[in-house]
């Protein structure tokens, strides 16, 4: 391993000069640190984190709080996470993975012992627990998501009540008027998760505006859930033409119930899901969809934290706008589905 002596030789110089250019604490001339950090990349020197850690009084690391449960789509997940993780190294940060349920123990874990020097927290519900914490604490923060107050804190997230609202505006140009919603598990409606309160939100407004029909079916995911729930929907509205699909589990199951009762898509039923683009153009019939934009949530929580630490980031709520992506999975409603 190369060390700071090391490099201060090769460079020409003192240890201390190598050691100013590293913390940025003291003016060192142009051609002095242009020399030094040429040395650094020849040599290929790496600091020792923990002397730097206590030099400093930073750790160079950020936190990111990710409860991995079963009833959400872990790899959108594990895709902010490493979105997060490659940008938070092009600013010199490590990144910590918190994955337990621990909530606001969490929160108070990293706020007391220094562990990081700042927090990203995704899975965020409306009214989530640990945010008092966060507002009550000088460590800069970010939130992946959308709590029903954002006042004083900054969050990234996809504008998910537009999204729905897109994709009941879509099916209503083709003339849907009954339009189902296939959602999330049940557990995920009742912590109030943001973005699927959110995304409901936007269906029934607009929906409402345009005077379609909307039903909202919970669904757990899976070939027998998906089932029980489709069969509710056709029972309660057997003239239903148009799913809107907020489940990645649930997509070829419904996909696969609809062949098996006969009902071509989209000839005789459309569908529009809410998720990655590699789901939606892998399903057995490619999906219209809205992709779940999760490198740029990644990247712009990143780079907001970053600004916090640097000492000019303001709270602010970053809305990224949905964008449909039309396939071969919806088309006009059937002639009689008005009737």
């Amino acid at each position: 391993m190369v060390t700071l002596a090391e490099v201060a030789q090769h460079a020409g110089v003192s240890a201390s000069t190598v050691s100013y250019v590293l913390s940025g604490k003291r003016s060192i001339s142009g051609a002095t640190r242009q020399r030094v950090e040429q040395s650094i990349r020849e040599l290929g020197y790496h600091p020792n984190a923990g002397a730097r850690a206590l030099a400093s009084s930073k750790s160079n690391i950020i936190a990111l709080m990710i409860p991995l449960r079963t009833d959400i789509y872990v790899p959108v997940m594990m895709e902010i996470a490493i979105a997060v993780a490659t940008t938070a190294r092009t600013y010199g940060y490590d990144v910590l993975l918190l994955t337990g349920e621990e909530g606001p123990d969490a929160v108070r874990r990293v706020t007391g012992s220094g562990l990081a020097d700042a927090m990203i927290l995704m899975d965020v519900e409306l009214d989530d627990e640990r945010l008092p914490l966060l507002r009550g604490t000088d460590q800069p923060s970010v939130l992946i998501g959308l709590p029903a107050d954002t006042s004083g804190l900054t969050c990234v997230d996809l504008d998910f009540r537009a999204t729905g609202a897109l994709c009941v505006e879509h099916l209503a140009k083709l003339g849907h008027r009954d339009i189902a919603v296939i959602g999330e598990a049940p557990a995920v409606y009742e912590r109030h998760t943001g973005f699927a309160e959110r995304t409901l939100d936007g269906l029934r407004s607009r929906a409402q505006e345009l005077g379609v029909r909307l039903l909202h079916r919970p669904c757990e995911g899976g070939y027998d859930a998906m089932a029980v729930t489709l069969a509710r929907v056709l029972d309660e509205r057997p003239g239903t033409t148009g799913f809107v699909v907020q489940n990645e589990s649930a997509v070829e199951p419904l996909l696969a119930l609809l062949r098996q009762q006969g009902r071509a898509v989209p000839e005789d039923v459309s569908v529009v899901a809410i998720c990655p683009d590699q789901v939606a153009v892998q399903a057995s019939v490619r999906l219209t969809s809205v992709a779940i934009p999760a490198q740029d949530m990644g990247r712009h929580a990143v780079e907001r934290l970053v600004a916090k630490l640097d000492g000019h980031g303001a709270d602010e709520v970053v809305l990224i706008a949905p964008e449909l992506t039309v396939r071969t999975s919806t088309g006009p409603a059937p002639a009689l589905s008005g009737s």
